[in-house]
């Protein structure tokens, strides 16, 4: 009797499994099928890296933060600065359509120098550098390690100081190996989208998320397996690599203006923006009153004037456009 009920069990179990593995390949599937990439796949030293480039003028990078791709630049914020710039939006490493290349998560100073690369081979060689919240922090590893390759940096509610809160639970066992292996097909097999649709109103807190943001966004890109699991090695390594970080923002020596909203419960304004200010020379912050976490969204011409006076600091528009 106990072995056949072992049998039952282990026949079950990988049912389950094949169920799983099923479902989270037609799921992941259906997602790119939907949701393509919206611009060009270049190929960076045998990487990978989805870009998107609109419209004409000073070249302006932009870089989604944690768990999102190009098209949470492309809902607002980057078809106001086509009509001045030329905007290059890239997938960061491991998410979108940007390939993932180290198998302990890539480094904010590793994504710097691909996006950087990548940059440069779509003909911007000292583009603005805009970069909102863990994308912040990539651009602020770009002006650090990359200062011949940027002309000005703007940070839009960036990570960047120390901080003392532990990693959430789910990310933290996204990134293991265990986790990968078996909580992530379940969530990217069972998850419905409408569930992911209702936590990106958590993300925009106090606002919503705008109607038809979800349908540009894609939230069935986000809970592909590889690209949790990615986003969640980089979010356990962050810490520590911000810490080393810091010490070198006096090194900055380029227009640099930072953009916060001040009812921001993700990444505080008071521990970050404002620390922040004191410690890059010739920063300037402005504060968003009742804005939360996700401003290229809600405050998008905000954020386009943030980055117009970053551009006339750095001698690339006049004052009177």
């Amino acid at each position: 009797m106990a072995t056949k009920v072992l049998i039952s069990l282990g026949l079950a179990v990988l049912g389950l499994v094949i169920l799983t593995t099923w479902r989270s390949a037609r799921n992941e599937a259906l997602a790119e099928a939907a949701f393509p990439p919206e611009g060009r796949i270049l190929d960076v030293g045998g990487i990978a890296v989805h870009a998107v480039v609109m419209g004409d003028g000073p070249d302006v990078v932009l870089i989604h933060g944690s768990s999102g791709n190009t098209r949470d630049m492309t809902f607002a914020l980057a078809p106001i600065l086509a009509r001045s710039y030329r905007v290059i939006v890239f997938d960061r490493p491991g998410l979108g359509y940007s390939e993932s290349f180290n198998p302990d998560g890539e480094t904010i100073i590793e994504q710097a120098d691909i996006l950087q690369r990548a940059a440069a081979q779509l003909g911007a060689e000292k583009p603005i550098v805009a970069g909102q919240s863990y994308g912040g922090s990539v651009s602020l590893a770009w002006a650090v390690t990359r200062p011949q390759n940027i002309s000005a940096l703007v940070l839009i509610a960036p990570a960047a100081i120390p901080w003392e809160t532990p990693l959430d639970g789910f990310n933290r066992l996204a990134s293991t190996t265990a986790g990968n292996l078996l909580a992530l097909p379940l969530i990217s097999s069972f998850v419905p989208e409408w569930y992911v649709t209702q936590v990106l109103d958590k993300v925009f807190a106090p606002q919503t998320a705008p109607e038809g943001y979800a349908e540009h966004f894609g939230p069935g890109l986000t809970i592909r397996r590889g690209s949790m699991h990615a986003n969640a090695k980089q979010r356990a390594n962050l810490l520590d690599e911000i810490t080393r970080l810091q010490p070198r923002y006096g090194e900055i020596s380029v227009p640099t203006e930072i953009i916060h909203g001040a009812a921001d419960d993700t990444v505080g304004l008071e521990w970050h923006s404002e620390r922040l200010i004191e410690q890059i020379p010739g920063a300037e912050l402005i504060e968003l009153p009742g804005v939360g976490h996700m401003p290229q969204v809600v405050a998008a011409p905000e954020v386009a004037a943030a980055i117009d006076r970053a551009a006339q600091r750095a001698g690339l528009r006049s004052p009177t456009l």
